[in-house]
């Protein structure tokens, strides 16, 4: 006759373990979600804006050496955010490695962070290069060679552009991203700290993909 088997949790309590008509068990990878698992996990995609939200200027070709400008993706007041992927794009005519865009490296760079209820979490405290934001995504994607590795032709009309993924679950190793805690003053953030002043056919903005709950 069958021989019935509990788990018991920390507290004591018995659970049944369900196995399925496959023969497998069902399990949880956690560093979360799903804590609730009625609720469907959603895609996410925003620009880092002047104002955290999806209307705001994505545009940081701004001028941060006096005042420094943030863009950023921030908590929601009504769901989880998990962000797991950054996509970086910076065109500008003649761009190199060793430059910001077509502009000198810059002399304080952009500050890169997570901000969370234990404090500034630092990604990068200072990109000041082309080079700096393609190391950080760990040369991904490794488009080009030679002179024109890992930069696209004719991104903007004319410019040339790099465009560096960052996954923070692979260079990191944090499971399901970066966590922005509904109701929370969370936020992920881009500080412009010099004047990005690249003119013509140009951008410079981030694009960050994750999942919401």
């Amino acid at each position: 006759m069958p021989v019935p088997f509990y788990i018991i949790d920390g507290h004591g309590t018995k659970n049944k373990l369900k196995v399925n008509k496959e023969g497998t068990i069902g399990v949880v990878n956690h560093l979360h979600p799903p804590l609730n698992d009625t609720i469907e996990l959603r895609p996410f995609r925003q620009f880092f804006t002047d104002d955290g939200s999806p209307t705001g200027s994505s545009d940081m070709r701004v001028n941060g050496s006096v005042t420094p400008v943030d863009f950023f993706i921030d908590a929601k007041a009504d769901r989880d955010i998990y962000i797991k992927t950054f996509s970086f794009e910076i065109a500008d005519a003649g761009a190199e490695l060793n430059e910001f865009g077509n502009l000198s490296e810059l002399t304080n760079g952009c500050g890169f962070f997570w901000d969370t209820g234990d404090g500034r979490n630092i990604i990068h405290n200072g990109l000041k290069s082309n080079w700096d934001i393609v190391r950080l995504c760990g040369g991904n994607p490794a488009v080009g060679a030679t002179t024109s590795s890992f930069r696209a032709n004719n991104v903007i009309g004319q410019a040339e552009g790099y465009i560096p993924f960052l996954d923070v679950v692979k260079i990191f190793g944090v499971p399901w991203g970066l966590r922005l805690r509904k109701g929370s003053r969370d936020k992920i953030v881009l500080r412009v700290n010099d004047n990005i002043n690249f003119v013509g056919d140009s951008s410079f903005n981030i694009i960050a993909f994750g999942v919401t709950q």
